[in-house]
């Protein structure tokens, strides 16, 4: 295997590599024992080289003493053409609807079976809030990750529908009532979600589209309740989002 110690031809640069490559959309924390097995490495190769890597900030130790990665290696991962021009492009448009609502919005793709939250403005309102921009949290408990899942393909779609976990008491857990929430979505063009990631917060959220028909990213708004506001909502993301589609195919 790539990375292994016991093989000299084997640079550091391809060992530090294969540990970072262990990690993917289903292990997204590790332990050291399990970075090891995984690159081929023995565990005190393995420990110094996760502590570089801890150092330099491309890994995190958990409180549970696993490792996640880190800031700075997913700062690094945004430098990528393709999701710092579509962070560039949007955020105008982000500030445009912050201006506009002073409520916090969001700006996420689909990674794997989450969602990657590429930028966020924090509004005035007093909403809890567990996304932060690097975070990736669940397709099926969020407005954006709803959209995401709407239109991402159906073995996506059919994994996340086996593992639906609840996470408040009004997170959605009946495959049946999700696919049906999926249907609205791609009918209406917009998700909504009451307390389902967190107690005390709502969002809305539409798809982003690069062309006519492909979903590149999703664009919501997080406020304390929806009520009669929603409507108002749904239609300034959709006039973003609309205006971000429109700079992505210049």
């Amino acid at each position: 295997m790539a990375g292994n110690a016991r093989d000299p031809g084997v640079s550091v640069a391809v060992r530090l590599l294969a540990l970072l490559g262990v990690f993917d959309e289903t292990t997204p924390a590790l332990t050291l024992t399990e970075l090891a097995g995984g690159a081929g490495l023995p565990i005190a190769t393995a420990h110094r080289m996760v502590r570089e890597l801890v150092e330099w900030g491309a890994l995190v130790r958990a409180e549970d003493g696993r490792y996640v990665v880190g800031r700075r290696l997913w700062k690094l991962g945004m430098l990528a053409p393709d999701q710092s021009d579509l962070r560039d492009i949007a955020s105008p448009f982000l500030h445009d609807i912050y201006g506009a609502t002073l409520a916090t919005v969001h700006l996420a793709i689909r990674d794997g079976d989450e969602v990657l939250y590429l930028d966020r403005l924090a509004g005035h309102a007093s909403v809890p809030a567990v996304s932060r921009v690097g975070a990736r949290l669940p397709l099926h408990a969020t407005g954006v990750g709803k959209v995401l899942l709407a239109y991402a393909p159906r073995d996506v779609q059919e994994r996340v529908m086996h593992s639906l976990n609840r996470i408040t008491a009004y997170t959605v857990t009946q495959p049946g009532q999700l696919e049906n929430e999926l249907r609205r979505v791609r009918r209406e063009g917009f998700a909504q979600t009451v307390e389902e990631m967190t107690l005390g917060a709502c969002s809305v959220a539409v798809p982003v589209r690069a062309g006519e028909d492909r979903v590149v990213a999703a664009l919501g708004i997080v406020v304390p309740k929806l009520g009669r506001d929603r409507v108002k909502l749904v239609a300034a993301l959709a006039v973003a989002a609309r205006g971000i589609g429109r700079s992505l195919g210049r």
